[in-house]
């Protein structure tokens, strides 16, 4: 299902949900919950959803949203999965190959759910990763009649970090992420140490791709959004904040007229935009580059617009690709 996400808080948020984590797993025997459940262990952990008791060590699980990458990637017993069109350039080979086979019980939005499907799978836990907004629209009940259901979604596209950790968790891989946790922050701080120079000072804009946008109209993302969490990491400052905050991810980005593009990027000294895997903009990406507005902003006659792929990272091995992305795109600014 898809969505309507620093490092340096990275090691502390990981700890805290390490230590919820084993605070919430003094297990008992007793029903497993759910017409896919069985006798064994329980734990309690704190869902979206409130206090629930889930199995220990789930055989079947289901996954939709922002899990889906999370759980695959993690080996997570996964017997169904929402599909995640967004983040399937991301995937590897293997990756793919088990997303392909593996059952469909829904479609990219929460309103797609086909709890036929997932009662079909017979699960024994439900982990729902769409956004907090998002939950009013499915039927909690429903899903509850069938296994015990985990509502672990973000709030701030930047929240995958501490939200696949508790996501694996759920579904009893804690852990999964260490290795690949760290080989993210050691090319984030390679890569913020490489640009330290180049960026001190500058002041970043972004144009997104992930707000539904019609003509007339594009998506500006702040600090904390999807196009700019992980680019924040190498230390790239995106100055600016939404004129009204509405909640979830409308706190860092907004979608404002096209007319009013040079009021809102016109002080950048840098502009990164979001771009699609192959490297080509989306439509409404297109319509912005096109516009005579974004050809005389200053940014963009300097020189100094940039374009970024991979900006659907939601696990840490897919965000050292976008940090690579990031490298890439931003190599013009260490030329002498």
């Amino acid at each position: 299902m898809s969505a309507s996400p620093r490092l340096r808080l990275v090691s502390a948020g990981l700890a805290a949900v390490t230590a919820a984590a084993l605070l919430a797993g003094c297990g008992s025997d007793s029903d497993g919950g759910g017409s896919g459940g069985g006798k064994g262990a329980t734990r309690v952990v704190t869902a979206d959803n409130g206090e629930i008791t889930i199995p220990v060590e789930p055989k079947r699980v289901v996954a939709t949203g922002y899990a889906v990458p999370v759980l695959i990637e993690a080996d997570a017993p996964l017997v169904g999965i929402s599909t995640w069109p967004r983040g399937l350039g991301l995937m590897t080979p293997d990756e793919r190959t088990k997303y392909d086979q593996l059952h469909k019980i829904g479609g990219a939005t929460a309103k797609e759910t086909n709890y036929e499907a997932i009662a079909a799978t017979k699960p024994d836990l439900i982990i729902i990763g769409v956004p907090k907004p998002v939950l009013g629209e499915l039927d909690l009940k429903r899903l509850e009649s069938i296994a015990p259901v985990v509502a672990i979604g973000p709030s701030l596209p930047s929240a995958w970090r501490e939200l696949s950790a508790r996501q694996a968790d759920a579904a009893g891989r804690a852990g999964h992420a260490d290795e690949t946790r760290k080989a993210y922050e050691k090319r984030a701080e390679e890569l913020k140490a490489k640009y330290a120079g180049a960026v001190a000072n500058l002041k970043f804009g972004h144009v997104g791709a992930y707000n539904e946008t019609s003509q007339g109209t594009f998506q500006r993302e702040f600090a904390g959004s999807w196009g700019t969490n992980i680019a924040q990491d190498i230390g790239l400052n995106y100055y600016g904040q939404v004129k009204k905050d509405t909640g979830g991810s409308s706190a860092v980005s907004e979608t404002p007229s096209i007319e009013e593009l040079p009021a809102s990027l016109g002080e950048a000294d840098v502009i990164t935009y979001t771009v699609q895997d192959d490297g080509t903009p989306s439509a409404g990406v297109q319509y912005v580059l096109d516009s005579p507005l974004w050809k005389n902003l200053p940014a963009v006659k300097a020189g100094k617009a940039f374009p970024i792929r991979y900006t659907a990272a939601v696990t840490y091995a897919q965000a050292q690709r976008t940090l690579d992305a990031v490298d890439q795109a931003l190599a013009p600014l260490l030329a002498k």
